[in-house]
């Protein structure tokens, strides 16, 4: 084992959380949430936040290649860089912000790509963790 227990729960826990955040992509599918939901978006942020998971409990056994976490922090930026407009819109545009939408639809976008954006940043957050557990026990 390559990280002290406390470390191991956490990662297992956290390798859960992504799990569940994987999940959680079916409904991104579902016509009578979303307007022409794309299954293609909803398929890669199940995989994303899949491998996050599978990272998490990787770290604890083996050293991750610094290239995968490069490509997954360059993935999530790149997500932030897409959605962030909507984010934008959503807390400085004309319209109330909101969160809590239940329906993202063409007219109105600015729900889901705020949660996306969020989405991205905890997944870089998870990232960052991932990179700071490899270095600290000795990954090259």
């Amino acid at each position: 084992m390559r990280v002290k227990t406390p470390l191991l729960v956490l990662n297992f826990l956290l390798a859960a959380i992504f799990g569940l955040f994987a999940w959680m992509q079916r409904n991104d599918i579902d016509p009578a949430i979303y307007d022409h939901p794309s299954v293609i978006d909803a398929a890669l942020w199940l995989v994303f936040y899949l491998a996050i998971g599978v990272l998490f409990v990787a770290v604890g056994f083996r050293a991750i290649p610094r290239w995968l976490l490069v490509v997954a922090a360059l993935a999530c930026l790149i997500e932030m860089v897409r959605t962030g407009p909507g984010l934008y819109e959503n807390v400085f545009g004309e319209k109330d912000f909101t969160m809590t939408q239940m329906s993202m639809s063409a007219e109105d976008p600015r729900v889901e790509l705020s949660r996306e954006f969020f989405g991205a940043v905890i997944a870089l957050a998870g990232i960052g963790l991932i990179a700071w557990e490899n270095r600290r026990i000795g990954h090259r």
